[in-house]
């Protein structure tokens, strides 16, 4: 984009996740999660529904087993915070990590059709996650699907902490 044209204000602009609540992991693991950092960066719709404009810096981790969002825009000196519990994610995020685990297993070995009937599971979990996420946000922050796509890879990536 050229550096004439302003940044649209819905979006963010930085994201960090908690070093207290995520550690170092596998190297497939530290990819995923760069990627989904870049990825999120590069495009991505996000606005607080009562608050200030954007654009917005990101701050994810977890707190006793609740997620907690903490944003802040461009001129507030404290976070806008939100709390939610984890636990409508629990399932979703132990069967992504499972099937994740078997795509990464399979693309050393298995065959394509295998590795690409996996991948199809693992992209339908991340999708059902991505869904759960715009619902528990609803009201509060509104986001796109491959916003909240990027999101949930990250939420799930508090978790790859070993």
């Amino acid at each position: 984009m050229p550096s004439d044209v302003p940044l649209p204000a819905a979006r963010l602009i930085a994201v960090v996740l908690d070093p207290k609540s995520i550690g170092r992991s596998r190297p497939e693991i530290e990819h995923e999660r760069d990627v989904a950092m870049f990825d999120l960066l590069e495009a991505n719709r996000f606005s607080l529904d009562a608050g200030p404009p954007g654009p917005y810096r990101l701050q994810l981790g977890m707190v006793e087993q609740r997620l907690v969002l903490e944003v802040w825009d461009g001129a507030s000196v404290s976070p806008t915070s939100f709390q939610f519990p984890l636990g409508p994610f629990r399932r979703l995020i132990k069967d992504y990590f499972l099937i994740c685990e078997s795509y990464h297993e399979a693309i050393r070995t298995a065959p394509p059709s295998r590795i690409e009937a996996i991948d199809m599971g693992r992209r339908g979990l991340h999708d059902e996650g991505s869904q759960l996420l715009v619902e528990r946000l609803k009201g509060k922050i509104t986001l796109d699907f491959d916003t909240a796509r990027r999101l949930f890879t990250l939420i799930c990536a508090l978790h790859w902490k070993g």
